[in-house]
């Protein structure tokens, strides 16, 4: 474990275009920080999740080894964020590091930085409602994807490799073109919903454009945000542990 100074950020309306830096306090698994910055020219796959997340800890959590296995790290870089918006006594850093062994997760892992009692600062930076969550980047690090809940794997599979398709520089009429394959492709998930049973606790209500599918275990939400260009919104599979204002 390694302590790191917290940058600054300020929030102007949130942009995927231009999205948040990572707003952390510590991280392992990693020889330094992994950034958004740093990691640009890569596909990079970030993982919130909460260490008593049960959603977290029976996909989420699985899956982000997976792909980490799947993928050459040159290409795809996959990312967990440890983001405790709820039981922070239960939940700290000195608790995660032997978590992280016993579970053997390998990738790197950053810890989400502290907000006093409330929503940690890089969650609250991107909107996200709950966990587990997961949040897509191209090669030029605009945000591509915003899921919360469970992600089947062969369709989150295809979207990365879509996104490792596209050149570091390619122009913005290939993006277009590539979310417009998908959307053509991969069938509406939201048709094929399943809510899991306890694997989710808390909720609120949150006002967006895009069409919402009830969580469980008293999660009222469980939303994803399409951030591509000229694609229609998506649903993930499954449920998160929702915060509440």
């Amino acid at each position: 474990m390694t302590d790191m100074p917290e940058p600054h950020i300020d929030q102007p309306p949130f942009d995927p275009e231009t999205p948040p830096a990572l707003i952390t306090a510590q991280f392992y698994n990693a020889p330094e920080a992994p950034t958004l910055e740093k990691l640009k020219g890569k596909v990079v796959v970030l993982v919130g999740f909460q260490m008593l997340c049960p959603g977290s800890l029976r996909h989420a959590l699985p899956q982000a080894e997976r792909l980490a296995r799947a993928f050459n790290a040159d290409e795809v870089a996959v990312v967990g964020l440890h983001m405790v918006f709820e039981n922070h006594k239960d939940m700290t850093p000195s608790l995660l590091e032997p978590f992280l062994k016993s579970e053997h997760i390998s990738i790197p892992i950053l810890v989400d930085a502290a907000n006093g009692a409330g929503i940690p600062r890089t969650m609250e930076a991107y909107g996200m409602q709950g966990t587990p969550a997961l949040l897509l980047f191209d090669r030029q690090g605009r945000l591509r994807r915003h899921y919360l809940g469970a992600v089947d794997d062969v369709r989150l599979g295809a979207e990365i490799m879509a996104l490792c398709m596209e050149e570091p520089k390619s122009p913005r009429e290939v993006s277009v073109g590539i979310e417009r394959r998908l959307a053509a492709t991969l069938t509406d998930p939201s048709e094929h919903h399943h809510h899991h049973e306890g694997e989710c606790c808390g909720g609120h209500d949150h006002a967006h454009d895009h069409e919402h599918e009830g969580g469980c275990c008293g999660g009222k939400q469980a939303h994803d945000h399409d951030h591509a260009h000229d694609h229609a919104p998506e649903h993930g599979e499954g449920c998160g542990c929702g915060h509440k204002h």
